[in-house]
């Protein structure tokens, strides 16, 4: 069978011999309702546990719309008119809005990154600016000690609304909802305290209700309100599923549960080899964003089998924190070790690598230098037909092979 896997804004694509294919793991089928904008403007008219949008706002409120980051495929472009024209017949004026992209711990965009984000007009014509961890203001802590502290010009605007896409979140459980606001446009200090929580069990993809690093995000809401979210769900050709609109957390639950419908696939039985893709671009822009496509592989691997990992990571680690724990670690060993008594934002993906590493090998076919790969423990490969050929050599040539083309966004569920 011929496989096709996205890599970076190309493919790749190998014959894999039907006797070993044990299946391929693909999202639910599913076509878009109608034009994206008509499936965002269904939404907004009918808010989840929520008055309209334009309902809640007064002539003259400030507003801060958070959205997310060139690092994910929220179609801002798409998901901003409807507000935008909202706020507007609600006799909010555009120069009281202001267009937040929410950076958590990620680079500074260019200005034509803002540009490709929002479209040139609405670039032009509201204040679109990246939040800044330097500007925070702190309101408080959570009950398990997490510091609130919010960018400015998001927690002294007069009304909030987060934008999203929801999508399996490796130990937060989902994006979406929350997450926005926190850790979206907050601290190096507040990301840190909340994401020590991964190491938990209960903190894994798919999962809400015990998870304490959703909780805790949540817990922010309660000090800092979200007027409004939209959130979208979307197929792997990014195109729009379902969106939902609302109430931050009973709207974005809504979501969740389509979520679910579509991209949590069962799974017969672990297979010896997992091919996995991170989706193609952004998902796979760095090591620090693949990373989610090689967590949820191991959900389908057997233990002691080999994940063969498809990403272009075209700009690198996407971390100097994940860099400098990967340099001065001698083992996998070093880094679960480091982590128990320092947790830092950057080191844990290199600990989530770790923590993937006691279950199988992983096998690398990317852009990266084979020397940098090989600091976080991966074996590096020039091409997806060497990596599979080893992989069969070392585990014997009757190995099952499990494929999954859009692995940041399908989560293998065992029956």
């Amino acid at each position: 069978m011929l496989v096709t896997l996205k890599y970076g804004k190309e493919g790749l694509s190998l014959e894999i011999p039907e006797a070993r294919l044990a299946g391929v793991l693909l999202p639910v089928a599913a076509e878009p309702a109608g034009p994206a904008q008509e499936i965002v403007r269904g939404a907004l008219e009918n808010p989840v546990s929520s008055k309209r949008l334009g309902e809640m706002v007064a002539p003259g409120d400030s507003v801060a719309i958070v959205t997310s980051d060139i690092t994910r495929p929220c179609p801002s472009r798409v998901m901003l008119p409807p507000i935008l024209e909202e706020l507007s017949a609600a006799g909010i004026p555009r120069e009281r809005v202001t267009i937040v992209f929410a950076l958590g711990s990620h680079r500074k965009h260019s200005r034509a990154e803002m540009t490709q984000l929002v479209g040139e007009e609405i670039f032009r014509s509201y204040r679109c600016i990246d939040h800044d961890p330097g500007d925070c203001v702190t309101l408080g802590k959570t009950r398990r000690g997490t510091p609130v502290q919010v960018f400015r010009p998001v927690a002294e605007a007069d009304r909030r609304i987060c934008l999203g896409n929801i999508e399996y979140h490796y130990f937060a459980g989902y994006s979406g909802g929350a997450k926005a606001i926190f850790p979206g446009v907050s601290t190096q200090e507040a990301i840190q305290a909340n994401h020590s929580m991964m190491l938990r069990e209960e903190a894994r993809a798919g999962k809400l209700e015990g998870n304490p690093v959703r909780e805790d995000l949540e817990e922010v809401l309660e000090v800092l309100g979200v007027d409004f979210i939209l959130n979208v769900v979307l197929d792997p050709g990014k195109r729009i599923l379902k969106a939902v609109a609302g109430h931050a957390v009973e709207a974005h639950r809504e979501g969740c549960r389509f979520l679910d419908s579509h991209y949590r696939v069962p799974l017969e039985a672990p297979a010896d080899i997992v091919l996995v893709s991170a989706g193609g671009y952004p998902k796979d822009i760095n090591v620090y964003q693949a990373q989610k496509a090689l967590d949820n592989a191991m959900h389908a691997v057997r233990p002691g089998g080999i994940v063969v990992w498809v990403a272009s990571c075209r700009e690198g680690l996407g971390s100097a924190v994940f860099e400098r724990w990967i340099m001065e670690a001698a083992c996998p060993r070093d880094l679960l070790d480091r982590v128990k008594t320092r947790f830092e934002l950057g080191g844990h993906k290199a600990v989530a690598i770790a923590m993937a590493l006691r279950k199988a090998s992983i096998f690398l076919v990317s852009d990266l230098d084979a020397s940098l790969a090989k600091r976080f423990f991966a074996e590096p490969f020039d091409s997806l037909e060497a990596a599979m050929a080893e992989a069969f050599r070392r585990l014997g040539g009757q190995s099952t092979v499990l494929v999954i083309p859009y692995g940041s966004s399908t989560l293998p569920s065992p029956r």
